[in-house]
């Protein structure tokens, strides 16, 4: 909605595009492109990094010869041009954990072994930032490859906040996501959205 403003919930400024915004992720119409296009790796928490070199014996398999040779070279995480630290990546843009269906679909290497992958992943549209006054902002990144998923959210009438549940509940708490529920059960009482 136009002239909605930002919305704290918790310790989280969350951008009104995320009540806003319809996504629902097809593989089938962008074949895992957020994993092998971009400028650098997955944004990392540092925590997450001690939890993936744990997982990194039953991935590796799984794992192609360059994003192997990758690993062994600077490790599963690494720190990008903006100061970030994000996933090792092989050839300038495949994050080292990328694998293949047999469809040519890419997949993430440790959701598959392991059941895990970085909550910007997890999280991915929305974009997490931490601000100065140590809040965290979160919006809705919008990336040409997520057309179809934009799309496919429409046709289902899935908002963000909804498609991302579970992944919200992860990163920020189930007592957030439910706060989150009452901010927008009052926005449509107000007719805001």
């Amino acid at each position: 909605m136009v002239g909605l403003p930002m919305i704290q919930v918790g310790d989280v400024i969350v951008s009104p595009d995320v009540f806003t915004e319809c996504f629902c992720c097809d593989l089938t119409a962008c074949g895992g492109a957020c994993c092998v296009e971009g400028e650098s790796g997955a944004p990392l928490l540092e925590e997450e990094v001690a939890e993936i070199e744990d997982a990194l014996d039953n991935t590796w398999p799984l794992l192609s010869a360059g994003a192997q040779t990758e690993i062994d070279k600077q490790g599963v995480a690494t720190i990008d041009a903006d100061g970030d630290l994000v996933t090792s990546i092989v050839h300038g843009k495949d994050c080292v954990f990328t694998c293949y269906d047999g469809a040519g679909c890419c997949l993430c290497a440790l959701e598959r072994t392991c059941g895990f992958k970085p909550i910007s992943c997890a999280l991915y549209p929305i974009r997490e930032k931490r601000l100065s006054n140590g809040l965290v902002g979160i919006n809705v990144h919008r990336w040409s490859v997520c057309g179809g998923a934009r799309k496919k959210g429409r046709e289902l009438g899935l908002r963000v906040y909804q498609f991302l549940r579970g992944p919200l509940i992860r990163r920020f708490g189930q007592a957030w996501y439910d706060e989150l529920l009452t901010v927008e059960g009052e926005l449509k009482k107000q007719n805001l959205l």
